[in-house]
């Protein structure tokens, strides 16, 4: 339906209504309809007031109808009487409405409304983030920067994950302003990246970098930059922190992964008891390894090739220094195939050793499981992220432990451009995460914007230093 252009008198609306297929509906799709096209307010305006007239009442879906399509067009002063409305008509809102009218009136002028009715919103629920980052945006914009980060830990302290958004308008409203309580909160949200591993985009990256540049009289001076193998930082020659775990550390990760992962529920819904027995009795009695092939996701790897051939490339090209390599496959690939060549599994098997497993079992615990079994100098190569593993783990310390591990073990792979070779990125020697000295900060970035904060770790880093 194509709203009209113009306000329409009584008869005409009821015209309207009677040509509509399903006259019952022909508000709601009406509403719908004129949200869609931005239609002029007053023309919803006069459909409100035909419907009042006539039923002498207007429906609360209808009403928020209205209502979003007020905040679209930052129309303040009807959203106000909106919500006069709704506040005398029913006592109490339900999140929809409070979504809207925290949206609308956080950016106008009557922003502080929107922090009655977060108060309001607190009293039957926990507000959502967005009602949240709504007010923090509306408290920097104004300059109340305490304001703001009262309400940041208040959303932290109710589980909500803020967005990257949000944290960069922290850097981007603070630019330029002096205090060191400010100053502290800021790198409060350099050290809540550091914990939860989280990489900002170019553009965030860019705002925490203006951000120390513009701190009145501190001199802080950033250069973007690549770290060199050995983690040192050619901008500043700074050595990153070390990717290793201490042996206490590490004892504590294969302890809590052995039972929250491998013996944890998942495994064994994809892997017999027996199967893993068989398994576990098949390492010890190999120990130790020094690098753990995850064999089906390399076979993948080219896909105009035969899947032995890439695995066969994989495993010449780590066995070079003498490497002790396990690599798990499947049963399936002893079968002679199109995929998987008899007397290239045979020479394979002269170079490394293998493990068959189920074509259905999960190879994620039995690569977990082998490499921590083999010591801390143990590499794994997969191109999966082991997100999942993550998950299973109980405590954000070991969470952390683990994805530090990983960063630190797992070698990547990837095709050349002519295709004819596989490249192997080598583990990180230095940890991937948010760090200082004091006078410096090291940060590493991503080219581009993904909400999802994926865990393949970036290779661009942000120096920036304190000029004394």
């Amino acid at each position: 339906v194509q709203p009209p252009e113009k306000p329409l008198q009584a008869e005409e609306w009821n015209k309207l209504r009677e040509s509509f297929q399903s006259p019952e509906i022909f508000e709601e799709v009406m509403f719908n309809s004129m949200v869609r096209y931005n239609s002029p307010i007053d023309v919803a305006k006069s459909l409100l007031t035909h419907m009042a007239k006539s039923n002498g009442d207007i429906a609360y879906n209808l009403l928020l109808k209205y209502l979003a399509l007020c905040v679209q067009q930052g129309q303040t002063s009807e959203i106000c009487d909106v919500y006069d409305i709704l506040k005398i008509r029913f006592k109490i809102l339900e999140s929809g409405a409070y979504n809207l009218l925290i949206k609308g009136l956080t950016n106008s002028d009557k922003w502080r409304m929107a922090l009655t009715l977060l108060e309001e919103v607190k009293k039957n629920m926990t507000p959502s983030r967005t009602n949240y980052e709504s007010c923090i945006k509306a408290a920097s914009r104004h300059q109340e920067m305490n304001l703001a980060f009262e309400l940041y830990h208040e959303m932290l302290a109710n589980d909500l994950v803020p967005t990257l958004d949000i944290l960069q308008a922290f850097f981007d409203f603070s630019r330029g302003m002096k205090g060191a309580e400010l100053q502290k909160e800021l790198f409060g949200i350099l050290s809540y990246l550091r914990e939860n591993q989280i990489y900002p985009h170019k553009t965030f990256m860019r705002s925490i970098k203006l951000w120390f540049e513009s701190i009145p009289g501190e001199n802080w001076k950033g250069h973007l930059t690549n770290i060199k193998d050995s983690g040192q930082c050619p901008v500043c020659n700074h050595q990153l922190e070390d990717s290793d775990l201490t042996q206490e550390e590490y004892n504590n990760l294969r302890e809590r992964i052995t039972r929250d992962v491998i013996h944890g529920t998942d495994t064994f819904r994809k892997t017999s008891p027996q199967e893993f027995e068989a398994f576990q009795a098949f390492v010890e009695n190999r120990l130790p390894f020094d690098i753990v092939i995850d064999g089906l996701n390399v076979s993948h790897i080219k896909p105009r090739r035969m899947q032995c051939e890439n695995l066969f490339d994989a495993v010449n090209c780590l066995a070079k220094d003498n490497a002790r390599l396990l690599v798990l496959g499947r049963k399936h690939m002893l079968i002679n195939s199109s995929n998987w060549k008899r007397e290239i599994m045979k020479e394979m098997q002269n170079k490394a050793d293998f493990f068959f497993a189920e074509n259905i079992s999960e190879d994620d615990a039995f690569l977990l499981y082998a490499t921590l079994r083999s010591g801390q100098h143990c590499k794994f190569v997969t191109r999966d992220f082991l997100r999942d593993h993550k998950a299973s783990l109980s405590d954000s310390l070991t969470r952390h432990l683990f994805r530090k591990w990983q960063r630190g073990h797992q070698i990547e792979f990837s095709p050349s451009a002519d295709g004819k070779h596989i490249n192997f990125t080598p583990a990180f020697r230095y940890d991937c995460v948010v760090q200082t000295t004091g006078d410096t900060w090291h940060i590493p970035y991503k080219d581009s914007f993904e909400e999802k904060y994926s865990y393949r770790a970036p290779r661009k880093w942000l120096c920036i230093q304190q000029q004394r």
